[in-house]
């Protein structure tokens, strides 16, 4: 059966509606399709941080079918062949980390789109097109449909916000808080008030560019915060968070109720 490749979220952003997402960092399929059955709008699916491969993506992928949660997919670098692989498994947005200048992020747009826009590779047959069943309708729907989200990291990233964020095909900036903090000098500390005000600057940027901005969130009332401030794009909390924090809470309970030699 044919199906139309429409992106909800990239149409709930281009209408100022808040987004809830979530990371998927496993690499399991189990996890993946857990959280989508909780009723976020995008899972962040990480090829960056997580020893996640093509198969495994593929898998994760699989899981997430017909829940009607948009994947977005996180890439290992800005790499036009990374990029490639990853749309072509059917992800309907790509995050590229550490874009820090305008051409960066001209190089990151064309990995995503089809010519003459970009230099994305077209074939008929990958999981993204339907195995072939869909073809048409999503090489010509592709090009509009595909989120594009870029990582604002650095100090030289926020210093050429100006010039990135007006690349035709940017759709949003997702601020990478540790990542951020490091390069400023302040390791691993985003409540550094020099960071905050880089972030801060990051904001007023992207509401003067007219961007949806995402960021990650360490709870809710973290994430209320953000939302209130204008993020739409926000991780509310990731698989492995999840896993690590609860079996640690359990065990710790169990060691002081039962502490033995």
């Amino acid at each position: 059966m044919s199906q139309l490749f429409e992106n909800r979220v990239k149409h709930m952003l281009k209408a100022g509606k808040k987004t809830a997402g979530a990371w998927a960092q496993l690499c399991s399929p189990a996890s993946t399709e857990i959280l989508c059955r909780a009723g976020f709008d995008w899972i962040l699916i990480d090829m960056e941080h997580s020893p996640g491969d093509m198969q495994t993506l593929v898998a994760q992928l699989q899981a997430m079918g017909g829940s009607g949660v948009v994947p977005i997919v996180r890439a290992p670098w800005n790499d036009m062949v990374w990029i490639k692989r990853i749309l072509d498994a059917g992800a309907y947005g790509v995050m590229v980390p550490s874009v820090n200048t305008r051409e960066q992020a001209i190089a990151a747009v064309q990995a995503c789109k089809y010519p003459p826009v970009g230099v994305r590779g077209i074939a008929g047959s990958p999981r993204a097109a339907g195995f072939g069943r869909d073809t048409a309708s999503y090489l010509k729907r592709a090009n509009d449909e595909i989120l594009v989200i870029l990582q604002v990291e650095t100090p030289q990233a926020v210093e050429n916000l100006d010039e990135i964020g007006k690349v035709p095909g940017v759709d949003a900036l997702f601020i990478g808080p540790m990542d951020l903090s490091t390069s400023m000098g302040h390791l691993g500390n985003p409540a550094h008030p020099e960071v905050q005000a880089a972030i801060a600057k990051v904001e007023a940027k992207a509401r003067a560019l007219n961007l949806s901005l995402g960021t990650i969130s360490a709870g809710w009332e973290q994430a209320k915060a953000l939302y209130d401030r204008g993020f739409q794009l926000v991780t509310l909390l990731s698989d492995v968070i999840l896993v690590s924090k609860a079996s640690a809470e359990a065990a710790a309970k169990f060691r002081e109720t039962f502490p033995q030699g």
